[in-house]
Formats: structure tokens, sequence, C-alpha cells
């Protein structure tokens, strides 16, 4: 709906190019910014832990990764990933390690405490998760996965990344 002079009153009226509607990067983005803020609302009392999910999942996997391989497996510069691990340190989720023979490679290890919070966000993820899904079979869903499986090789094959 326009008010006066035509400007738009309600997103809701808003047209959305095909150049978008059609754009799986667009949706991707879309997505994944309402599912975030969502998954805010609902995830209290866990720091900045919350938003690095996926990585503390990654290095509870990969206890003493190397800080470059893990940033690698987000698609971080590892300049951007230090920053994070710092915060995270500060609030007892990590630490990090260097090597004996090697004092510049950096291993990244979750906490006890780490683990025991991890646990507990794993719960509100758990649930976030099945928010978003809901509606979804077990076939649809996988069927979502291995689509986005396929996205994110195609991508990292863009960027000469393995996984």
């Amino acid at each position: 709906m326009t008010g006066p002079g035509g400007i738009m009153r309600d997103v809701a009226d808003a047209v959305e190019p095909e150049v978008l509607s059609a754009s799986v990067s667009y949706r991707i983005r879309l997505l994944q910014i309402a599912s975030y803020k969502a998954f805010e609302q609902q995830v209290k009392g866990f720091g900045t832990a919350p938003r690095y999910f996926g990585m503390l999942k990654l290095i509870e996997a990969n206890p003493g990764i190397p800080q470059t391989r893990l940033a690698e497996a987000i698609f971080l510069d590892r300049s951007s990933l230090v920053p994070i691990l710092d915060a995270l340190t500060r609030e007892g989720w990590v630490e990090r390690r260097s090597t004996p023979k090697d004092k510049r490679v950096r291993r990244v290890f979750l906490t006890a405490h780490g683990a025991l919070q991890l646990a507990g966000l794993e719960t509100e993820v758990n649930a976030h998760e099945a928010m978003v899904t809901a509606g979804l079979s077990a076939e649809e869903k996988a069927q979502l996965l291995a689509l986005l499986a396929r996205v994110d090789g195609n991508l990292r094959a863009a960027h000469g990344m393995t996984r």
C-alpha cells in the first residue's frame, strides 16, 4: 500500500524483482538472517557462543584443530577468526595452545566449561532446528540438506577448498 507521495507504507507491499526471487544466493542469505534473528531471541545466557555454535561443534569434534584449518572449514580469513577466538577464550569456551614443534601453530580446544555449556546450547539449537524444519518430512529435510551440500561443494570448489 502506498501513502501520500507514492511512498510505500508496508513492507508486505514491496515488489521482489525476479533477479532476487530467482536467486539461490539471495534466498540463502535472507533465510540465514531470519533464522539467526529467531535463534537469538530463543537463546539467552550463553554469551557470544550461540553465533559460533557450528564452529564450537567443529572444535569439539576435532580437538586441537589448527586455527588455520578451522578458519578454512568455516569460510573465514584467519585474521577474522582471531577476535572470535579471543572472545570465546575470555568467556571460557575455548583455549589455544602452541605446538611444541612449531610455536606459530595454534591449536584450539574446548575447555571443560565450554564442553558442558555446549551441551546446554545444543538443546536450544535442536529446538530451533525443529521450528525451522516444521512441516518437512524426514525425506524432504534429507533432500534439502543434500542440495545444500551440493551448493557448499560448488562454493568450496570455486575457492579451491575441499571438505
